[in-house]
């Protein structure tokens, strides 16, 4: 379980508030997906959790433990992909085992199995720049999956993708994540994305960021999920609710 309780985190010499007393308990094995407009700081929430910002008030445990980077296995997959451009895809992949020095000769088979999986094996000694967005992404969910993590965070990861390619690497996305259960906070601008791939869905209002509302998402896990009628109301009532809330602030 990942609590938060009372985060505020203020930039340029606490002149400007980015978050707002963000307060909430985040179930093991669960993706919380979280939805706010731009600029209100749903990417800064995920800059504490990843250890890139350390200036914060508030608490924060994972496990029942006070977040540590040193110990706490924790993963990204950004919106820019992250990969090395000099090191081939393999490298990359291997990246995280490689900075915890881990002996990768163990991680082989979930290696080759993760990367079959998402349709990228045949690829393994090519570059990132011989690689499309959509397979770019894919090397980047490797990354994250043969880690034994204890937390993943993604940041809008599908969002410079096309349609047709972001279908499906979320749901190349979702098949692996199945077979794990990693606890996940994915941040997204999209609302369809937010109730296809969220277990529970977080509102967040305007600049300087609260959370409005969370949603508990009956059409999680559904086949199909898109056309189904619990995908249709939620995603309706998120509507409106963005619209008064945002609106009025």
């Amino acid at each position: 379980m990942l609590l938060i309780e009372n985060l505020n985190i203020y930039y340029q010499q606490e002149k400007i508030k980015a978050l707002n007393d963000i307060s909430l308990q985040i179930e093991s094995g669960h993706i919380y997906a979280f939805i706010g407009p731009s600029g209100c700081g749903k990417s800064s929430l995920l800059n504490v959790l990843a250890g890139n910002v350390k200036t914060y008030t508030g608490e924060i445990s994972l496990n029942g433990e006070e977040l540590n980077h040193g110990i706490q296995s924790i993963g990204l997959i950004a919106q820019n992909f992250g990969l090395l451009p000099w090191k081939n895809i393999y490298s990359n992949i291997c990246l995280g085992l490689t900075i915890k020095k881990l002996d990768i000769s163990k991680y082989r088979d979930q290696i080759d199995y993760v990367m079959k999986k998402l349709g990228i094996y045949d690829f393994k000694h090519r570059y990132p720049n011989e690689l499309s967005g959509g397979q770019k992404q894919r090397v980047a969910i490797a990354r994250a999956f043969i880690m034994d993590l204890d937390l993943l965070l993604m940041d809008e990861p599908f969002s410079a993708l096309d349609t047709i390619t972001r279908e499906q690497t979320q749901e190349l996305f979702f098949e692996i994540w199945s077979e794990k259960k990693v606890t996940t906070l994915f941040v997204t601008h999209s609302i369809d994305e937010a109730v296809l791939l969220g277990k529970k869905i977080v509102i967040m209002s305007k600049y300087p960021a609260k959370i409005i509302e969370v949603f508990d998402n009956n059409s999680f896990g559904l086949k199909d999920a898109r056309n189904t009628a619990e995908f249709f109301n939620i995603s309706t009532n998120i509507r409106k609710i963005i619209k008064e809330e945002w609106a009025s602030q």
